[in-house]
């Protein structure tokens, strides 16, 4: 399968295309940058061609990888699965459920394959967790803890004006959301408020009646950047493992799963583009409750 990569940031550099040039049935062809000396550059380095416009690129492609702002992603995203162009997306899908709807809608009309690169559901070790949790049930609820610190000196993230911006509940809460999902279920109401270090502090009740609290921070001290994803209730409690691989090797993965969909015509997938969505509107609710102090009830609670 023949892609294309938008973007020439760090993790377009260093998981997308260094995942797409692994991938033994993966074929990088082309980039496209927003900066055409960046894009020019890393096409040099990654030995494929740099495209001056994104319509050259996607008349060249079967699919394309989008490693870009998720406000820029998600008119991309459109306009490329309208080109019939199957998806390999990053978290989070839009900054916003109404464009979020919008890539699902293309997606659709399209029909198309998509992927969202939650890095955690594509380790091998936390997807056989979370099938195994899901399977036990009997959860009263989930504690995620993620707390990174991004703007520490030589962190590739840190100049990342999104995540400035936004903060931990729209960079790592779709990391938190992707692993308490698929065990306790859609989400009925949310609401969150503020806390030292640009912590936001969400509480989700779920369809079920299960209650996930998240703490997410991206500028916490370093002295306590960690991640810990915790499930309790009747079946005691229950701990989410590490990823056991590397970002590129999960980023491999993924990408086989998504040209695994496209070669046997099942173009929905557990991280597809409609789960992106459904994060995007939980994440919203979470923002609005957090500026309103507010309870945000999801539509269809």
């Amino acid at each position: 399968m023949r892609f294309g990569l938008l973007g020439t940031g760090y993790w377009a550099t260093e998981a997308h295309g260094a995942a797409l040039l692994a991938h033994p049935e993966a074929e990088l062809v082309a980039v496209w940058g927003r900066d055409p000396a960046k894009a020019t550059a890393l096409a040099e380095r990654l030995g494929v061609r740099a495209c001056a416009d994104v319509d050259s690129l996607l008349s060249d492609v079967d699919a394309v990888a989008i490693a870009l702002p998720p406000d820029i992603q998600a008119d991309l995203a459109v306009r490329a699965a309208k080109a019939g162009r199957h998806l390999f997306l990053d978290k989070p899908l839009a900054l916003s459920t109404a464009d979020a709807d919008r890539v699902v809608a293309a997606v659709s009309a399209a029909g198309v394959a998509s992927i969202v690169f939650f890095t955690n559901r594509f380790y091998a070790n936390v997807a056989a967790f979370l099938n195994d949790a899901a399977a036990v049930g009997d959860w009263d609820g989930a504690r995620a803890t993620v707390f990174g610190s991004i703007f520490q000196p030589g962190n590739p993230f840190g100049g990342s004006q999104w995540r400035r911006e936004k903060g931990g509940l729209w960079d790592v809460g779709p990391h938190a959301l992707s692993i308490v999902l698929p065990v306790l279920g859609p989400v009925a109401a949310v609401t969150a408020i503020d806390g030292p270090h640009d912590t936001t502090h969400v509480l989700v009740k779920h369809r079920g009646g299960a209650v996930t609290t998240m703490a997410l921070t991206v500028d916490s001290p370093v002295m306590i950047s960690s991640s810990e994803y915790l499930f309790y209730g009747g079946a005691g409690f229950a701990a989410a493992p590490a990823g056991d691989a590397t970002a590129v090797q999960a980023a491999c993965w993924a990408i086989g799963q998504l040209m695994d969909a496209v070669r046997e015509g099942r173009p929905d997938h557990p991280c597809d583009a409609r789960f992106g969505r459904d994060v995007v509107e939980i994440l919203a609710a979470a923002d609005t409750a957090r500026q309103t102090g507010t309870i945000q009830l999801l539509p269809g609670s």
